[in-house]
């Protein structure tokens, strides 16, 4: 009899246990129904981002970039090193950015991405990678012109843009590949015009200054405005560390349409000599020092200073009278108060033309005509 109790006892006990433990999981869903859940059910998306989502300002930078990235491409080069000590050859790398001119292959780029390089390669939007060859260069401005063998559908040209039309607070978006990422997006503004950048002896007027971030590897690549037009070509940044400090610099596009035909056509720029190798920078305006012997502007009487010599004994002593230098104060009527100036309005005419130099001869102004002469590499680098 005690045996029975206790099975019945254990059965009942059994049975309670059961009951609970069939009943804690819905209990349980009950109280977590109750609580708000940590994470929220992740909605359904879209497999593209709806247009009515972007900010007008995303919605300009995304449209720009997805229309303009493929007119930009990655260039790399290599670099022959010779160390005289070992006397061993090495390579080194470089990198930059171009835009695609035209179907038929033409890259704009810096000139100092491809300076020196013995070879060059471009990578396009889709991977594919060509052999560059050097059509044209123009140093004095820091811009070249290069080509590659490319299936014309798998190029995309740019669009021009005026940067003469630029103002100060513009909006501006800088496409390159820094550091080697490919295709990289940044923006900014145009924080200032007609900045001066001195290159390879010269200084370069008109500059474009923006905030876009530009970095190494950025060079070459287009600054555009908001309509996806090249406005500039990024060619260097101010920095103490070389990286982004805020200020980039950008050649106009201005300038650069009128080098690219010629040397497309040419391989280099074709500029006017006016044959002039040296001037002083005064308050009156620029002092004739040095005249081409026989150049245009010795043979339309321009002056510059007398050397008088004089008999002393045995010695024959020699004074330079500079007052006797003409000075020359306007270029077809616009002020030059600088060398950079002057040789910026002349060197936008062909040879042959003619130009109108507003001079102060002996305290008196006068007009003197100079037809311009054929182009000099050598004398153009010992110029001014």
């Amino acid at each position: 009899m005690k045996q029975m109790t206790t099975c019945l006892l254990s059965a009942v006990v059994g049975s309670v246990l059961t009951v609970g433990l069939l009943q804690t999981p819905s209990s349980i869903a009950i109280q977590a129904e109750d609580q708000p859940p940590l994470l929220a059910p992740r909605a359904q998306q879209p497999a593209k981002l709806p247009q009515e989502e972007l900010t007008p300002d995303e919605e300009i930078n995304v449209n720009i970039y997805e229309r303009v990235n493929k007119c930009v491409v990655n260039i790399t080069t290599k670099t022959p090193n010779v160390d005289p000590f070992f006397m061993t050859q090495s390579e080194s790398e470089g990198a930059g950015s171009g835009s695609v001119l035209n179907k038929e292959g033409h890259i704009l780029t810096n000139f100092h991405v491809i300076q020196d390089a013995s070879r060059a390669i471009v990578t396009l939007y889709d991977g594919k990678s060509y052999p560059a060859t050097l059509v044209g260069a123009d140093p004095v401005n820091d811009v070249a012109v290069i080509k590659i063998d490319a299936p014309p559908e798998t190029l995309i040209p740019v669009s021009f843009g005026d940067s003469g039309r630029l103002k100060v607070g513009m909006r501006v978006i800088a496409i390159g590949n820094p550091f080697g990422l490919e295709r990289t997006l940044t923006t900014g503004v145009i924080s200032s015009l007609n900045r001066s950048l001195r290159i390879r002896r010269r200084t370069i007027t008109s500059i474009i200054q923006t905030d876009a971030a530009i970095n190494p590897g950025s060079s070459g690549g287009p600054l555009l405005d908001t309509r996806g037009r090249l406005i500039g070509m990024n060619t260097a940044i101010a920095s103490s560390v070389g990286q982004s400090a805020g200020i980039g610099f950008a050649i106009p596009s201005s300038l650069i349409e009128r080098i690219i035909p010629q040397l497309i056509m040419n391989g280099r720029v074709i500029r006017g000599d006016i044959g002039i190798s040296r001037v002083y920078e005064t308050d009156e305006g620029l002092l004739i020092e040095k005249l081409v012997p026989n150049g245009p502007a010795d043979r339309a009487g321009l002056q510059g200073p007398k050397i008088i010599r004089r008999q002393d004994g045995f010695f024959v002593l020699q004074k330079i009278d500079r007052s006797a230098a003409d000075i020359i104060v306007a270029v077809n009527g616009k002020k030059t108060p600088t060398a950079e100036e002057f040789l910026t309005i002349v060197e936008r005419h062909k040879p042959g033309e003619t130009v109108e130099l507003t001079i102060l001869r002996q305290g008196r102004t006068a007009h003197v005509k100079v037809q311009l002469g054929g182009d000099d590499q050598e004398k153009r680098e010992h110029s001014i």
